[in-house]
């Protein structure tokens, strides 16, 4: 694989496809978000490295760190190819196959306890054997809930959804609170969003659906960010949000599928768990104490809610 200019990837040549327009469009989406979070957080700044893949293929890694507003956060475009490793074939219940797989992943841990965490992931998958499909989704996780702010979030999503089929939205919000559920603690990850993949059949459509979802990202998360970021915290507050983050790494480590697809198909270790915050804590048999703030959350969390208006 080539590095062409700062931060982009060659392209192969071939007739324009899915896959094709969808590439580019991550890139581009790339910047933006990664332009727009430099410009909340006014002193941090994102680093970039290319990085390539043994089997074929490879991504821009973008990584702000110890920012003002945002202790971390990563923008990974990838775009790789090559031969399914059996492990993968065998959970996806398909013969073994060559594919193409192109995604960006956005993962946001800000300072303040007051700023909800937020992740988002776009991806195409195509098999040479005429199988593909699009996934992805953006979902919430405040350590202090603000009612407001799920209402915004998932309205905003709502909006996008709406705009291409009536049903998506809940039928997108259900799945992604059954799919960020930690299951050994038996409570979502979050306050939720959408999620969404082996999304099949017509191509077109769902590409406009995700360059949709994808485009309303930053009017979903950074008003909450500005809404938020003036809220005093202290020690209390910290060690709370370090708890949660705890939470955060075990739905990673033990549940997430991107997380395990990178790491069979032989992606960038670095790159792949660039979700995983800075400070975390685990608190042997940690329970919030009844009728306080961090209690309400722990009750949300254990029953999804609806947040958008009908």
């Amino acid at each position: 694989m080539m590095v062409c200019a700062e931060g982009e990837l060659e392209t192969h040549q071939r007739p324009e496809n899915i896959l094709d327009r969808i590439r580019p469009f991550l890139e581009s989406l790339q910047k933006e978000i990664c332009e727009a979070l430099e410009v909340v957080d006014t002193e941090g700044h994102f680093s970039f490295d290319t990085w390539e893949r043994s089997g074929g293929g490879g991504g821009i890694t973008r990584v702000l760190e110890n920012g003002k507003v945002f202790e971390k956060a990563g923008v990974n475009f990838s775009a790789v190819w090559g031969t399914l490793p059996e492990p993968v074939a065998q959970k996806l219940e398909i013969a073994r196959a060559e594919f193409s797989a192109t995604g960006l992943s956005v993962i946001i841990h800000p300072l303040s306890p007051m700023v909800p965490t937020v992740h988002a992931n776009y991806r195409y998958f195509e098999l040479n054997n005429g199988d593909a499909w699009f996934g992805g989704g953006s979902d919430l996780t405040p350590y202090y809930l603000f009612e407001d702010d799920a209402i915004h979030f998932h309205s905003t999503l709502k909006s996008a959804c709406d705009k291409h089929d009536a049903d998506f939205y809940q039928r997108f919000k259900t799945w992604c609170d059954e799919y960020f559920t930690i299951k050994h603690r038996n409570e979502r990850r979050g306050v939720g969003g959408i999620f969404f993949d082996y999304l099949r059949g017509d191509g077109d459509k769902h590409l406009a659906f995700l360059q949709s979802v994808s485009r309303s990202f930053l009017d979903a998360y950074l008003p909450i960010v500005k809404r938020r970021i003036a809220e005093p915290w202290g020690d209390r507050e910290r060690r709370w949000q370090l708890i949660r983050r705890g939470r955060y790494v075990e739905f990673n480590l033990v549940y997430d599928r991107g997380t395990m697809f990178g790491l069979e198909t032989d992606g960038r270790t670095e790159s792949i768990l660039i979700s995983l915050p800075p400070h975390v804590s685990w608190v042997y048999d940690h329970r919030p104490e009844e009728g306080t703030p961090e209690a309400r959350l722990v009750q949300v969390l254990k029953q999804p809610r609806r947040w958008a208006p009908e």
